[in-house]
């Protein structure tokens, strides 16, 4: 495979694979690094990459045990769990200021999920994965990612309408 080739295949999904790691990651720089040392591993085995079915799906899980490892390495003893994947419309101030509180609420709210749904809550409903990506790149059946799915999001739900009703967070 050429470099021409690699790139037609790899760059449409670069993107999800660095917010997959800005999800699991502190910092944009070290979802930047991942993105650049997923991208220079499938680089290395590009050889390979038209054995695979689905080479984004398979990006996709390498980005996920990568970002694992380094969360589990002590040089990431640091690092916490954060994301921010919003853009702006134009809108009044206060419009703009109450809809990024929610937003930040609804992102506080996925780093409290257990690991597991967090992940796949930003694969379903934030990179749009179907339920059978998921399943391959988290290696679960399909009837425990929708469940982990539904669980998170009800989590997410009613902590909001408490928020809501009560004004807590």
């Amino acid at each position: 495979m050429n470099q021409s080739d690699f790139l037609k295949v790899v760059l449409p999904f670069k993107d999800k694979v660095f917010r997959l790691a800005k999800r699991l990651l502190v910092s944009r720089e070290e979802a930047e690094d991942a993105t650049q040392e997923l991208l220079f591993k499938l680089w290395r085995s590009k050889e390979k990459i038209s054995d695979y079915k689905n080479v984004e799906a398979f990006a996709m899980t390498m980005t996920k045990n990568y970002c694992y490892d380094r969360l589990k390495s002590k040089q990431a003893s640091n690092l916490t769990l954060v994301h921010s994947n919003y853009k702006e419309k134009e809108t009044s101030l206060d419009k703009k200021i109450e809809h990024q509180d929610s937003v930040n609420q609804v992102h506080r709210l996925i780093e409290n999920l257990p690991e597991q749904q967090k992940i796949i809550i930003q694969l379903r409903d934030i990179e749009q994965y179907d339920f059978d990506e998921i399943c391959k790149m988290v290696d679960m059946k399909p009837t425990a990612v929708r469940v982990a799915l539904s669980r998170a999001r009800k989590t997410i739900r009613e902590a909001l309408i408490k928020k809501h009703n009560y004004g807590v967070s």
